[in-house]
Formats: C-alpha cells, sequence, structure tokens
C-alpha cells in the first residue's frame, strides 16, 4: 500500500523542476518598456515578446505621440493621431 503512493510522490518530485523551467519560458502578457531620451524628447519602445509594436515620443514642448506598425513590416511605422502621414525609413548606410 505504501509502495504505489511512494511511487507516486517520487514521480511528482521527479516532475517538479521540469514544470518550473516551463513556467518561466511562458509568454508574459504585460509588455516591455524601454525609456530613452534622445535630444529634447522621450521616447518609450513597447515590446511584446521581444517584437517591437509600439513607440511613444514626448517631446519637451508640445503633446505626446504614438508611432504603430503601419503594417507589420520592420520599421515601418505611423502616426496612431495622423495615419496619412509618412514617416521616412530610407537606408543611407549598412555594414
Amino acid at each position: 500500500m505504501r509502495t504505489p503512493i511512494r511511487l507516486l510522490l517520487l514521480s511528482l518530485l521527479a516532475f517538479t523542476p521540469a514544470l518550473a523551467l516551463a513556467a518561466e519560458d511562458a509568454p508574459s502578457a504585460d509588455p516591455d518598456v524601454t525609456i530613452r531620451t534622445e535630444g529634447d524628447r522621450t521616447i518609450q519602445e513597447y515590446r511584446q515578446n521581444g517584437f517591437l509594436y509600439a513607440i511613444k515620443v514626448t517631446p519637451k514642448h508640445g503633446k505626446p505621440y504614438f508611432l504603430v506598425r503601419a503594417d507589420g513590416s520592420d520599421g515601418n511605422f505611423i502616426r496612431s493621431d495622423q495615419p496619412d502621414m509618412l514617416i521616412p525609413s530610407w537606408k543611407i548606410f549598412e555594414w
């Protein structure tokens, strides 16, 4: 009678570390926010599982605005309050 219970407890203890590792790799529901300052504006980058999906720009003088992905491609952002405004994304030099 005690042997099956011991085997059950031993098997549960054996799989506990695997469950803890799986829980650490689970995707996060909260976005990662990176805040940096460029000149006279503050930039907040919002990432979900490493994917940059929005940028909030807060100028020193003026109201803040968001840049969001236009079509899901890399580096193609549009202003959320002025979707017709074109944001240039040229590559001038690349290594």
